[in-house]
């Protein structure tokens, strides 16, 4: 999907600033980085998104956010990127963080997990540690290769419009 087709789909910033409940954050949000696409503010999004994607916690979208608003990155991507995990997609992925987790720290996974409020009182605490080490550690590393892969695809994007520029020009001459 090109970046142009993206900016029609995600809020304007006067779109988000009508909502009431935003009415608070008017003196705040005028940083043009946090709604607009280039090159940092978007890699910076990707940064945040797909870090906080990974984390199991309620309201995701919440500490992404505020860190897209602390580092200026755009935050209507760096939203967008939090639903990555969303409910259908944090079963295999939760799960596969928990493996990996598990392998890192060295323990036995478990492979048995119950939705009842006695496994739920039992059973996460055996099983938090490895969960959130190896969510975090994904989220780390996918992170920071979204943030490179934006950084390079953009420079490459970039520099390809000018070598088409220039050929361009070269042929008017002609």
């Amino acid at each position: 999907m090109a970046i142009k087709d993206l900016k029609f789909k995600i809020p304007s910033r006067e779109e988000i600033l009508a909502i009431n409940s935003l009415k608070f954050m008017h003196g705040l949000i005028h940083e043009p980085n946090l709604w607009h696409f280039n090159r940092r503010s978007v890699s910076r999004a990707a940064l945040i998104g797909l870090f906080w994607c990974m984390i199991p916690m309620p309201f995701q979208m919440v500490p992404a956010a505020f860190l897209a608003f602390y580092l200026t990155a755009n935050i209507p991507l760096s939203l967008a990127l939090v639903w990555i995990s969303n409910p259908i997609t944090m079963p295999p992925m939760f799960y596969a963080t928990y493996k990996f987790g598990a392998w890192l720290l060295g323990t036995e996974p478990v492979d048995s997990f119950e939705f009842t409020t006695e496994w739920l009182a039992n059973g996460l605490a055996v099983v938090w540690k490895p969960l959130y080490f190896g969510s975090t550690v994904t989220g780390l590393i996918l992170a920071i290769t979204g943030y490179i892969g934006v950084q390079i695809i953009w420079r490459y994007r970039v520099i390809k419009k000018w070598k088409a520029r220039a050929e361009k020009r070269n042929n008017k001459k002609n």
